[in-house]
């Protein structure tokens, strides 16, 4: 996790310009994470079981949080951003399940962590800003770093992967009244094997020039379907936010 961290670092410091910039901003959210269908086979062939973890077993909604860094500069926005995310189950299992070469018999009490953590750097260019509407596109380089593990009283097993994804970054935002706003933004990109959405929809109240709060519904969705594994996942979130400007 550290060389994750230092990483971005790295990446945030080299994607500023050479002159001083203003226009720093922080965003900080939180809300209820409630998990939607979760389908995985490991490995992705005849060894591995397919089924469902939130239908197999009983998940429960987690706290969450959001945080991320960036400034704006002319019509250039660059941003360093991070997203934990967990959550647990427990159950009896209803049939045998095969899961990264462990076997997990009919009847067994089991508990379940899936964990997907997302660490992102985005540019985003607006290209349209005026009083009543605001449309900026851009790219992200997205980090995930996941991990499914699965316990018993006799087992334990998982499988983990990190990985780079690249992402279409989009924010759009329209005011038909201040300081009320409608928002849609996220990343997503769809690929051959996957693919990957983080999508927020919800209304912002400008508190002051130097202050913005929202309030909305997210999602995430996205998975893979590669020889190593099979799992797509859907998560829907509650959330709350506030941007400060510096």
């Amino acid at each position: 996790m550290k060389k994750l961290s230092k990483m971005f670092l790295i990446l945030f410091t080299l994607s500023l310009p050479l002159y001083g910039s203003d226009g720093w901003f922080i965003d900080l959210e939180s809300g209820i994470a409630f998990p939607g269908y979760n389908d995985v086979q490991v490995p992705n062939d005849s060894t591995g079981t397919r089924f469902s973890i939130s239908e197999t077993l009983d998940v429960g909604s987690e706290a969450i949080y959001r945080i991320r860094l960036g400034y704006e500069n002319g019509n250039n926005t660059f941003s360093l951003f991070a997203a934990p995310l967990q959550l647990e189950g427990t159950g009896t299992l209803p049939s045998e399940v095969l899961f990264a070469g462990k076997t997990f018999s009919e009847g067994e009490e089991v508990s379940a962590t899936y964990r997907f953590d997302s660490y992102r750097v985005t540019w985003q260019y607006t290209l349209k800003n005026n009083p009543s509407f605001l449309f900026k596109l851009g790219f992200t380089a997205k980090i995930r770093d996941a991990e499914i593990t699965i316990h018993s009283e006799e087992e334990s097993a998982s499988t983990s992967n990190t990985g780079f994804v690249p992402l279409l970054s989009f924010q759009l935002k329209w005011r038909p009244s201040l300081p009320f706003a409608l928002l849609l933004d996220g990343d997503a990109l769809v690929g051959p094997v996957g693919r990957a959405e983080d999508v927020f929809l919800g209304a912002e109240y400008q508190l002051s020039d130097k202050l913005h709060a929202r309030a909305g519904y997210r999602i995430v969705e996205g998975g893979a379907d590669v020889e190593s594994v099979y799992n797509f996942t859907l998560v829907n979130f509650a959330t709350a936010g506030i941007t400060v400007f510096f």
